[in-house]
């Protein structure tokens, strides 16, 4: 077992775990906590994240409602649901996930089962340590088309084509909106709060719209 301790996000990884040990896991802890999990064929890593990540995490959903609401999309926020697929043999937690052109699919569930429902469009992670898993692969094997990953004030936005995440400056999802400005609003909230941040950004959309 290791485990990682940091100013953002503790994680602990265990090695030699059984998908039936990660699915009673998953049933014993419940859904009412603060941990995440991912699980990658055998290895276990349990992340609980800590002030500085959930509020960079929390500040980018915000962010996506207001495009949302700019450019007139539905969104479905599933948040940190398990994404898990027994035949693949793993399962992921992400810091948040969004229904958008699929939104009408999940609307009224109360679970998500790959097997059956769609990968969430959109996830975000708050990278700001590196995990010991390759959660780009799990991703990509999930399905999930649209991936961002923020660390360090930089946003990075990736699109799943033909089975890998390739780098794009715009996002797919959001009429191609050039959203690796977002870091310099998050900036900004630390000087101006988190409202006139969101009142400067939605008037950044609506000038890119």
């Amino acid at each position: 077992m290791v485990t990682t301790r940091t100013a953002s996000e503790q994680r602990v990884v265990l090695r030699n775990i059984s998908w039936q040990t990660f699915e009673t896991m998953l049933a014993d802890m419940g859904e009412d906590r603060a941990s995440r999990m991912t699980y990658d064929q055998g290895t276990l890593e349990i992340m609980t994240p800590l002030l500085p990540h959930e509020h960079w995490n929390r500040l980018i959903e915000r962010l996506i409602f207001v495009i949302g609401e700019e450019l007139n999309l539905e969104i479905f926020p599933a948040g940190s649901t398990t994404l898990k697929r027994k035949d693949l043999r793993r399962g992921a937690e992400p810091d948040s996930s969004y229904y958008i052109r699929n939104e009408a699919l999940v609307r009224n569930k109360s679970a998500i089962d790959l097997n059956n429902d769609p990968a969430p469009d959109l996830v975000v992670e708050i990278d700001l340590t590196s995990s010991s898993l390759n959660r780009f692969d799990i991703y990509a094997s999930l399905g999930v088309v649209e991936l961002w990953r923020y660390e360090e004030s930089v946003l990075q936005i990736y699109q799943l084509q033909q089975g890998q995440y390739i780098l794009c400056n715009n996002s797919p999802t959001f009429a191609q909106l050039p959203l690796i400005e977002i870091p310099r609003f998050l900036e900004e909230s630390q000087r101006i709060g988190v409202m006139g941040m969101t009142r400067n950004f939605r008037n950044w959309v609506r000038e890119h719209i």
